[in-house]
């Protein structure tokens, strides 16, 4: 029987709304901008129940508390936190990919503007911060806290690194697939293998919370490998992006890059140059999916996803005795990478 997850959600939105009360009526806009981006209002700020995401962060925190023998309850204002972890980059995201819609609805500096987008992603940082110092309120013990803390801040780091990473990329003629690797480790490997790991540290997981880790770090690589075929073979109607969209906008994905590597070891270098400059007619998208089929990109990055989840699941196994948290983590993984957008 599968893990009935609304417990776990509900009790997420209730600790999120917490966070966003708001201290004074001239303030209203502020935080309404910030719910606005939640899912939680439109744009007049009123009650609305949009698209907000699948809170895969603080649902693996979440089980992981579980998973490690603790109660999930007490790793709630750290799930929180984590949520609007997230949430803060995507924010920062919107305004750097210059990117006007998110969840089928316009981003918060499409609406705002730059300058105030930017503030609440800073606010939405510092809020996400101090959720998580909640842990000590609710018995947490102040070491596990601390290590709790440095593990959010190191992640944080990372998830700049990656950003600034692929931010670069954009302007780089060669990118190597170790780079990529390393990019996304950092944009969306960290932070659910830091849920998984703090998850475990707040459930008493100890040094086994690295096994938490792991199972993390591997299910993100496996994670934003899926989000790379999507980017390209997906469905414009689940995923609410056109076809081949990462080929008009010329990203630097797995597949591509693969592709690339794999026809110059051969003396081809078209994908490369047709990379190399603006990418807009049909016949330049249908080209460049010729070359990917032609370096068979698809089933190596289907490959490369399987061999993440497999890892990932290895790792969960090591790491936590069975119980239905741990199968409830298992199911979520693996809808995680059989998604379709």
């Amino acid at each position: 029987m599968a893990h009935d997850l609304r417990p776990y959600l509900e009790a997420l939105d209730a600790t999120l709304r917490d966070v966003f009360a708001t201290p004074s009526p001239e303030l209203a806009d502020f935080y309404g901008m910030m719910c606005y981006h939640l899912g939680w209002v439109d744009e007049s700020f009123q009650p609305v129940a949009a698209p907000g995401g699948k809170r895969v962060r603080p649902l693996i925190c979440l089980l992981s508390c579980e998973a490690a023998g603790g109660d999930w309850r007490s790793a709630l204002p750290l799930a929180a936190g984590l949520e609007l972890i997230h949430n803060f980059s995507l924010l920062h995201d919107d305004i750097e990919d210059a990117s006007r819609t998110r969840r089928h609805r316009p981003t918060v500096w499409a609406l705002w503007g730059v300058p105030k987008a930017i503030n609440a992603g800073d606010a939405m940082f510092s809020l996400a911060r101090r959720a998580v110092l909640g842990l000590a309120d609710v018995g947490v013990p102040l070491p596990t806290v601390f290590r709790v803390v440095r593990c959010i801040e190191e992640t944080s780091l990372a998830l700049c690194q990656g950003q600034h990473l692929d931010i670069a990329f954009e302007s780089r003629a060669q990118v190597s697939l170790e780079s990529y690797l390393r990019m996304i480790e950092g944009k969306t490997a960290a932070l659910l293998a830091c849920a998984a790991e703090t998850g475990a540290l707040v459930g008493g997981a100890g040094s086994a919370s690295s096994g938490f880790r792991s199972f993390g770090h591997e299910l993100g690589l496996a994670f934003q490998i899926i989000d790379d075929i999507l980017g390209i073979w997906g469905d414009p109607a689940v995923t609410g992006k056109p076809v081949a969209d990462d080929i008009r906008s010329r990203k630097k994905t797995l597949p591509i890059l693969y592709a690339q590597e794999y026809l110059e070891s051969r003396g081809d270098s078209r994908l490369a140059e047709l990379f190399s400059r603006p990418i807009r007619r049909k016949a330049e998208v249908e080209a460049v999916l010729r070359y990917l089929e032609e370096a068979g990109a698809r089933k190596h990055a289907e490959e490369l996803a399987s061999l993440h989840t497999q890892r990932a699941l290895a790792a969960l196994e090591s790491a936590a005795s069975p119980s239905p948290a741990r199968e409830a983590l298992r199911d979520l993984a693996l809808r995680l990478v059989s998604r379709e957008g």
